[in-house]
């Protein structure tokens, strides 16, 4: 008996030292050249990040990265400010196009940092021989998607390149919005015991971007879910005030914001599979090609991490919108596990959710 306890004992102390590990990676770029994983929003893009772009960039002590940089104004005013690139490939697919996604990626960003998108920039190169008609197509799917979103384009800039540089059209789009005072949102805010919750059903947009390349010999009715998430936010902040932390999961998906806010927060996300909304179409095409819906992109959907107390208030504000119909608490923080993301299986089991490792959907935004 007294073996066996022993024995139990080292298993125990063998499991806690391999989670400790686990939680002092830090990733490291080790390559010498730019692959496409650098661009997926995981692992490798993380270290790219650190290695190049923040050593050289970042003239204050480095805090939590987001979706948007907070700037205050001499008159005391607060002030989010972003920037994206978007190279999707097809440019048109089910629910969107290019055009869609560089507005509503933007003022998603912005939305998610509490702020109210109100202008944009847009810059687009091109390439020699473009179809002039396709360019008035997503030029006017830009004006439409603003419109929508109550944004305005109000600069930007054209560069050509020669036939065969640029794979069609690139656009890039920056974005700035106003907070209004009363918001305060970041992982500081965050408590064990918060819920957390999806707006909606993941994985929508980088599967309906894959099998519109039509090498895959799969067809399913998958939509993209692009769409403007600023009334979404006010309708949460509204019945949950106390919202403490919110992210778009775009690149890399559920799976990374989750662990964004575990490094940032240090502490444990636990998510519930069985409570993960997800189309049966996406699942079953994820299921054939053998990816992990927690990893793919969305492109409507926001992830918000609310008090317990508020939890209900904030449902029924979202299930009341659109654009958060099937709105789901799919998980909680946690003191333990320390920065790390468990997903509880269907199985009765628990694994950790790992930062996302290689690109399995290049090119979806």
């Amino acid at each position: 008996m007294a073996d066996h306890a022993a024995a139990s004992t080292d298993r125990e102390a063998a499991v806690l030292e391999r989670i400790e590990a686990f939680r002092r990676r830090r990733p490291r770029l080790t390559d010498d050249v730019v692959t496409l994983a650098h661009g997926a929003g995981g692992k490798a893009s993380a270290a790219l990040l650190d290695a190049v772009f923040l050593d050289a960039f970042e003239g204050e002590p480095r805090g939590p990265l987001a979706d948007a940089s907070t700037l205050t104004l001499p008159s005391g005013e607060r002030l989010a400010f972003t920037t994206d690139s978007f190279v999707v490939k097809p440019r048109r697919f089910p629910g969107g196009s290019i055009g869609h996604l560089a507005v509503h990626g933007t003022v998603n960003d912005l939305a998610v940092m509490g702020a109210r998108p109100e202008w944009l920039s847009a810059a687009f190169v091109l390439e020699e021989g473009f179809p002039v008609d396709e360019l008035r197509a997503i030029v006017a799917d830009m004006a439409g998607a603003a419109n929508a979103a109550g944004v305005r384009i109000v600069t930007g800039d054209t560069k050509v390149v020669d036939q065969g540089a640029a794979d069609g059209l690139y656009i890039t789009t920056a974005g700035v919005g106003v907070i209004p005072a009363e918001r305060v949102l970041g992982p500081e805010q965050v408590q064990p015991g918060d819920v957390v919750i999806v707006s909606g059903t993941i994985g929508d947009h980088g599967m309906a971007v894959m099998l519109a390349r039509g090498n895959l010999a799969l067809e399913a009715d998958i939509r993209s879910d692009t769409a403007p998430l600023g009334g979404l936010v006010d309708a949460l902040l509204t019945a949950a005030p106390s919202t403490r932390w919110m992210r778009d999961p775009t690149r890399g998906g559920l799976g990374t914001v989750c662990n964004e806010l575990a490094r940032d927060t240090r502490f444990g996300v636990v998510i519930d599979e069985a409570r993960l909304p997800i189309e049966p179409a996406v699942m079953g095409a994820c299921d054939l090609l053998g990816i992990d819906p927690l990893y793919v992109a969305n492109e409507g959907k926001l992830v918000a991490i609310v008090p317990a107390a508020e939890q209900e208030e904030a449902l029924r504000a979202l299930r009341s919108h659109p654009l958060g119909v099937h709105a789901a608490v799919v998980g909680e923080i946690a003191a333990e596990p320390e920065a790390i993301v468990v997903l509880l299986t269907t199985f009765g089991g628990t694994r950790i959710v790992d930062m996302l490792v290689g690109d399995p959907l290049p090119r979806i935004c």
